[in-house]
């Protein structure tokens, strides 16, 4: 078979840079991006948070080959802004973002977590269910 080994889907190789800038000399404001093992998952996400920035005229992805593990994030800002400045502004809201989802469910995990001890203590029964809205449910009984 002549795919690469699954690990090269995640390790960048030594002496490669995770990722890499390039500016357009065709367009002011616009530049590329390359960032090594990331797929459609980071370029979505990444491409949605440039568009949330005003000063962003226009942001894409591509994934350049399926079996070539890096994706081409593309840039074009208003002369308010840097297509640099643009896609570390994008990089800190979106870890802004994921420590906000984190605490989130780790508070309503230990709230979930001290409901369930607290009914157990009572000696009541708990069970698990499962519903095509909801992947796990709590019931006490």
């Amino acid at each position: 078979m002549n795919a690469p080994d699954r690990y090269e889907r995640f390790v960048v190789p030594e002496g490669t840079k995770k990722v890499s800038y390039e500016r357009d000399t065709k367009i002011v404001n616009a530049a590329s991006f390359t960032i090594e093992r990331e797929d459609h998952t980071i370029g979505n996400i990444l491409r949605m948070q440039l568009h949330r920035d005003p000063n962003v005229l226009f942001a894409g992805y591509k994934l350049p080959h399926p079996l070539q593990y890096k994706i081409i994030v593309r840039i074009h800002t208003t002369s308010q802004s840097s297509p640099t400045q643009a896609y570390n502004q994008a990089i800190d809201d979106l870890d802004k973002e994921l420590q906000h989802l984190k605490k989130a469910f780790e508070s309503g995990f230990m709230l979930l977590q001290s409901v369930v001890e607290e009914e157990r203590r009572k000696n009541k029964k708990i069970i698990w269910f499962k519903t095509q809205e909801h992947d796990a449910l709590c019931a006490v009984l």
